[in-house]
């Protein structure tokens, strides 16, 4: 028996054959000669052993047995067919999924508007969007459930790829009830006589925070330790104390006077958010064009 994959340019042949019931119109069809039909079939049925057409002179006729392999060939092709329609709405964003992990704030203040924009663009695409810390952001990627990862930096796995995105600042911020530490530059060791404020153990930005302080001998628990920027927010807002957040993720609280930005003697380096994929992996044509997207910003 002959290898299927290794014939289906004869399969092919053999399908329109049965369809026009004449070689010259199945060739006119597939834009080739009607010898080169002929031969196809003649190959086709001395590797498969039976003969598959009656010849007639008005045309050929399927045998019983070529009656038989017709039936599955078409479906066959039917199914290649609708493979490569699928292919071609995937391509051209009619279809599939864009698949991509953040954390909370990266989502919120970074990505919505790329997110809305491609919504908006392509309706057809199920946007799938898991809020995630970086650690799990890296497991996600490796078990193939997400296609982008948006992480603060550094980052550090050799089996995924990394790209930086944009640069960010981090601050402590103030509420009213503090405003007074805002007017001039203190010390952080001064400042951090009020109550600490910090994301839960294990967060990127928490590591950060932890070994900038460690780097000039200061080591604090945090008072309130919460997992959600916006919490943290709030509860700087009633005076609850000082909070580490990047400047970005509080723009709106201290446009609006609601919180306040304390200037350090000792300055804070900024970091970077970046996108992490799958090393070696073609990405689909849906995180491709967002990626593009949010890359040009």
């Amino acid at each position: 028996m002959p290898n299927g994959l290794n014939n289906l340019e004869s399969y092919r042949i053999f399908l329109y054959t049965a369809r026009t019931g004449n070689f010259t119109k199945a060739a006119q069809i597939l834009h080739v000669t009607q010898p080169s039909v002929s031969y196809a079939i003649k190959q086709l049925e001395d590797s498969l052993g039976v003969k598959l057409f009656d010849r007639g002179s008005k045309g050929v006729k399927l045998t019983i047995e070529g009656k038989a392999l017709f039936d599955y060939i078409e479906q066959s092709f039917q199914l290649i067919e609708r493979g490569e329609r699928k292919l071609l709405e995937l391509a051209n964003l009619h279809g599939g999924e864009l698949r991509i992990g953040a954390s909370g704030p990266i989502i919120k203040h970074i990505l919505l508007p790329y997110i809305d924009k491609f919504h908006a663009e392509h309706p057809q695409v199920r946007i799938r969007l898991q809020q995630s810390k970086t650690n799990e952001i890296s497991k996600q990627l490796k078990e193939e459930n997400i296609d982008l990862g948006f992480v603060h930096l550094p980052f550090d796995d050799q089996e995924l790829a990394i790209q930086p995105l944009m640069a960010i600042q981090d601050c402590f911020l103030v509420g009213q009830a503090y405003r007074e530490l805002a007017a001039e530059p203190i010390s952080v060791r001064e400042l951090l006589k009020l109550p600490l404020l910090l994301p839960t153990a294990g967060s990127s930005t928490r590591l950060f925070v932890e070994h900038w302080l460690a780097a000039h001998g200061i080591y604090k628990e945090p008072d309130i330790e919460l997992t959600s920027t916006e919490m943290i927010i709030e509860f700087t807002q009633r005076g609850y104390g000082t909070a580490f957040i990047t400047r970005r993720f509080a723009q709106q609280e201290l446009d609006n006077g609601t919180l306040f930005e304390v200037q350090l003697l000792e300055a804070l380096p900024t970091r970077a958010i970046g996108v992490v994929t799958r090393k070696d992996a073609t990405l689909p044509a849906s995180s491709s064009i967002f990626l593009k997207e949010v890359m040009a910003q």
